[in-house]
């Protein structure tokens, strides 16, 4: 689905306010020659914003008009629909020109000389990727049936949306699914939204994070044991996936597992059948797998350390979670929604962010990812003495 995306072509639709008609109709030929272009011409401010309806991507705005300014045009764009990239055309160079239109939201300031086509042309090659690339995300938010569905995953950005994508598409199957991604991205809240928006909602979601169970535990741990199986077995436990039973079982960092325990996972995934230590009594089971990894497994397999039968079972599904810091302006939303959140636990007043915090957070890499900012943000709120959180509350990890 995602390679489809990317090589989908859009049209782009433009919209020239300019009263030269001479230079109106040499910029309209021009653009006409692109078939992927929808050209409209309009003399006047007032003429424009009688058809804004009309959705366009890039309005090019002849600077000296007459009735509404160039600058007057921006400003109500800006205000109806930011999203919209507004290009400067103007034979005016003076530097504090320049620097109002730029100051005032605009995209690109292109000055009308013999070049005025060949530097247009390059303005818009770098805008309309961007208005692309939101017109693929409106694509995508509108295949997700119903956003409040996953609400537990926060963001709005391009790449958590296609996360949504394919957890819509594997939800209500029984696929083994691999959750790739770096650490604290979330990998166990993907795998309990597969899990709550499946036909097995209603059954247990257990979670088991292989690299936390001590090694000559994790058998019993998994499957369970006999009473007598071993020193120190005195009770019959019932192990993880017996207990998860016709619901889910997750297992988060399925990297770290030994290569003897991973033999045995691999039969209970063929078989569906576990066995307790201490035990020759096959128990039969109904459920679904789903697994996690921070680990590249096809490197660990490489090295010896992984089975290669067990990853391509494990890859019956696969969903990588993108890394914070390719996720946009997400940043922010996730700080907010932790911020409201840990103050309406805490029993405080509601906090917001200043712009200056805000900036702070978004020029961070985020090593630790959504888990880093959750406790950035939960060390503000109780940093600042007042409604504001400013940037010098914001402390980041790398400087405690």
């Amino acid at each position: 689905m995602a390679g489809c995306m990317m090589n989908k072509k859009y049209v782009t639709r433009i919209f020239i306010i300019e009263d030269d008609k001479v230079m109106s109709k040499l910029l309209k030929f021009s653009l006409d020659q692109n078939d992927l272009y929808d050209v409209w011409v309009f003399e006047s401010g007032e003429a424009f914003f009688e058809n804004i309806h009309l959705a366009p991507d890039i309005v090019l705005i002849d600077y000296n008009l007459p009735g509404m300014s160039g600058m007057q045009i921006l400003k109500r764009i800006r205000q109806f629909n930011p999203d919209i990239a507004t290009v400067f055309l103007s034979a005016q160079e003076k530097l504090e020109v320049v620097v109002e239109a730029y100051n005032e939201g605009v995209n690109s300031y292109v000055i009308k000389n013999n070049n005025v086509i060949f530097e247009l042309n390059n303005a818009l090659r770098n805008l309309i990727v961007g208005a692309n690339l939101r017109k693929e995300v409106t694509e995508l938010r509108e295949q997700i049936l119903d956003r409040n569905k996953y609400r537990t995953i926060i963001g709005d950005s391009k790449p958590v949306l296609k996360v949504l994508r394919l957890i819509q598409k594997v939800e209500k199957s029984n696929l083994i699914t691999l959750i790739s991604g770096e650490s604290g991205t979330g990998k166990e809240v993907v795998a309990a939204s597969i899990h709550y928006n499946s036909d097995r909602a209603k059954k247990p979601f257990i979670p088991v994070n292989m690299a936390a169970i001590p090694v000559d535990l994790i058998e019993s741990e998994l499957f369970g044991h006999e009473k007598g199986a071993f020193t120190g077995a005195n009770y019959k436990r019932i192990g993880k996936f017996e207990e998860a039973n016709e619901g889910t079982i997750f297992l988060d960092e399925i990297g770290e597992m030994s290569l003897d325990l991973q033999s045995k996972l691999l039969r209970v995934l063929q078989d569906n059948k576990i066995t307790r230590v201490g035990s020759n009594k096959e128990i039969k089971l109904d459920l679904r797998v789903i697994a996690a990894t921070n680990k590249d497994l096809a490197l660990r397999v490489k090295e010896g350390k992984f089975r290669d039968d067990l990853m391509y079972r494990l890859q019956g599904f696969l969903i990588h979670l993108p890394p914070l810091r390719e996720r946009e302006n997400d940043v922010i939303i996730l700080a907010k929604n932790f911020l409201d959140s840990f103050c309406r636990q805490s029993g405080m007043s509601a906090k917001s962010l200043t712009p200056g915090a805000a900036s702070r957070l978004m020029t961070h890499d985020w090593p630790g990812n959504v888990r880093e900012l959750k406790a950035v943000i939960e060390r503000a709120a109780l940093l600042t003495d007042n409604d504001k959180i400013n940037e010098d509350d914001i402390v980041l990890t790398s400087q405690i």
